[in-house]
C-alpha cells in the first residue's frame, strides 16, 4: 500500500516536476467541464465522471481505495460503457489517499478494465507513486501534469481514432 502524498521523494526536490506543477483543481471547476456532458457517479469514496471515451476519478481525502471499492465502481462503469466497452481511465489526484498498487494487476486480470490510464500528478510524491503503480501492470499508464494534458492524451489514443 502506498500513500499518494506521504511517500518520501527527496531525490526529486529539484526536478522538472517541481517546476511544472499546476493548480490542484476538481474537474467541475475547469472551463471545459460542461462540453463533455459527463455522467457523475457519486460514491462514498469519491466521484467518477463518465463520458464517451473516458472516466475521471476524484477520490476523497484520506480514504484507502480498496479492491472492494474498485469492484463496486467498475460494475457501475461497465453498466455505462457496456460489456467489452472501450474506455480510458484518468485519475485526477486532487486529494491524498492510499491505494495498493498491486490492484492494477487485479484490474488487468478482471474481465473489464481500461485499455489505458492517465494519472494527474500535483506533487513529487504523486509522481513517485504513479511510477510505482506503472510497474504493476501492462496497461498503458501516462503521468500527466494537468487534467487537460491527460484528457488530450486520451483523446489522441489510436484506439479512439
Amino acid at each position: 500500500m502506498i500513500e499518494t502524498s506521504y511517500l518520501i521523494c527527496s531525490c526529486l526536490s529539484n526536478s522538472v516536476i517541481s517546476q511544472s506543477l499546476t493548480t490542484v483543481m476538481t474537474i467541475e471547476k475547469y472551463s471545459f467541464f460542461k462540453a463533455y456532458n459527463f455522467t457523475k457517479l457519486e460514491m462514498p469514496f469519491g466521484n467518477f465522471y463518465l463520458c464517451d471515451k473516458f472516466c475521471i476519478s476524484e477520490l476523497n481525502e484520506g480514504i484507502h481505495f480498496e479492491w472492494e471499492n474498485i469492484v463496486e465502481v467498475f460494475d457501475k462503469i461497465q453498466n455505462f460503457y457496456g460489456k467489452g466497452g472501450k474506455f480510458a481511465y484518468i485519475s485526477n489526484r486532487i486529494n491524498h489517499y492510499s491505494i495498493d498498487p498491486s490492484n492494477w494487476t487485479k484490474i488487468e486480470q478482471s474481465n473489464f478494465y481500461p485499455f489505458a490510464s492517465a494519472i494527474v500528478i500535483y506533487n513529487n510524491s504523486s509522481y513517485m507513486n504513479a511510477s510505482i503503480e506503472k510497474k504493476f501492470t501492462n496497461i498503458s499508464i501516462k503521468r500527466c501534469m494537468s487534467l487537460k494534458q491527460a484528457i488530450e492524451w486520451v483523446e489522441n489514443l489510436k484506439e479512439f481514432n
